[in-house]
């Protein structure tokens, strides 16, 4: 079965290695959650070997949130970054581990090298050191900087990972330029970088094969995780591939820029860290203008009218905004291709993975991601609808 989807689905090398990963690990046992002792055990064993000498965790905790990835905060007493320290530095740090199952399979190595790249471009937590093929830790799993601030506002009503997050009016006059201005700049981290993302497939301009290889790495995903057919997802897929718009321009793609998925200082108003870097890519920057946009982080505004995209602004706003600080220019073409493929996307991360991982007990979210794969029929009837305006 992995072969034969393999060879109708072609994708990058490091994104075939984790979904194979996954195949594999589904003829196995159901997940078994670690407890905090045995991680903490692990978690030192693997910091002392990078390091070369001994180290303490401590204050060790779970963290709450996110669908995917297990994490946990402590304290590290360590001799610093360049390890020359006479006296012991305590420095506050997050084990972010990957689970059997998720709603996004995805590559610790990866996301270290991107987290690595990004840093001092815009804020983001900062990584140490990654496990990618769990030597040490139970799964693969890397060891990030604790990043200070919220994710909403303090007394708002809990809503699951930033879902039509409302910020206020007050706040969002903060953020948003920041938000615009912040992926302005990522989109536009020069090429030459690229050289230090080793496990990404860097595209060349006037080529549309890293779109056809993300729309294969939907498909694969779909054809391995789903629990029912559904017809649309076949001519959707017909049409991304048949419609793959050449890149004018390579950047590096968030590939999940969106309200919940940011921290902030709640008094100044300042953006501290992007988080959930896992679904990075290089590609087309309309990739992530479009996840801006999708109805599921949408809310009205106080005016009773007016729609906030992420809770920031209308589309015609925010794309303006960012036309005139990022001088890559808003394509209304691309931009309605990656609305479908973003669509597409969510529907098969919602209907197959999540309700896949879930039925396999492959999660310590079970109960989330059940609730995550409900709402896929909500996505499948947006995406539906989209995909007939845009081919009418």
């Amino acid at each position: 079965m992995i072969d034969a989807i393999r060879e109708r689905f072609p994708v990058e090398r490091e994104i075939d290695k984790i979904l194979t990963r996954k195949m594999h690990r589904r003829a196995g046992l159901s997940f078994q959650l670690p407890s905090l002792d045995d991680l903490v055990t692990a978690t030192t064993a693997m910091i002392s070997a990078r390091v070369g000498y001994p180290v303490t965790l401590g204050r060790a905790r779970w963290l709450s949130g996110g669908a995917s990835k297990l994490q946990v905060a402590f304290d590290l007493r360590w001799r610093g970054p360049d390890g020359g320290a006479e006296a012991v530095v305590l420095t506050p740090m997050v084990m972010r581990m990957e689970t059997a199952a998720s709603v996004t399979e995805s590559s610790r190595r990866r996301e270290f090298e991107v987290l690595q790249l990004v840093d001092g471009i815009i804020p983001a937590p900062k990584t140490y050191w990654v496990d990618s093929d769990a030597e040490f830790l139970p799964y693969p799993g890397l060891i990030y900087g604790f990043a200070s601030g919220v994710a909403k506002p303090s007394g708002d009503a809990a809503k699951v990972t930033g879902l039509g997050q409302n910020y206020g009016p007050e706040l969002r006059a903060k953020l948003v330029p920041q938000f615009i201005g912040m992926l302005a700049t990522l989109h536009q981290i020069p090429a030459s970088q690229f050289a230090a993302l080793p496990s990404f497939q860097v595209p060349q301009v006037g080529s549309n094969e890293s779109i056809i290889k993300q729309v294969n790495t939907a498909r694969r995903i779909w054809e391995e995780d789903r629990l029912e057919e559904e017809p649309v997802m076949e001519l959707v897929h017909r049409w991304l591939i048949s419609n793959a718009p050449p890149l004018d321009h390579v950047s590096l793609v968030h590939g999940d820029y969106r309200s919940g998925n940011f921290l902030f200082d709640e008094e100044s108003g300042a953006i501290t860290a992007w988080l959930d870097w896992e679904g990075a890519v290089l590609g087309d920057r309309h990739q992530d203008l479009t996840y801006v946009t999708m109805p599921i982080f949408r809310h009205v505004a106080e005016d009773g009218q007016t729609v906030l995209m992420s809770g920031m602004g209308t589309a015609e706003e925010l794309f303006d905004r960012y036309k005139t600080v990022s001088h890559l220019g808003v394509d209304p073409e691309r931009l309605r291709y990656f609305g479908i493929f973003n669509r597409y996307l969510v529907a098969v991360l919602l209907l197959a993975a999540s309700a896949r991982a879930a039925q396999v007990a492959g999660t310590h979210q079970d109960v989330l991601l059940n609730h995550v794969a409900g709402l896929g029929y909500i996505a499948l009837d947006d995406l539906l609808d989209s995909f007939r305006k845009v081919v009418a």
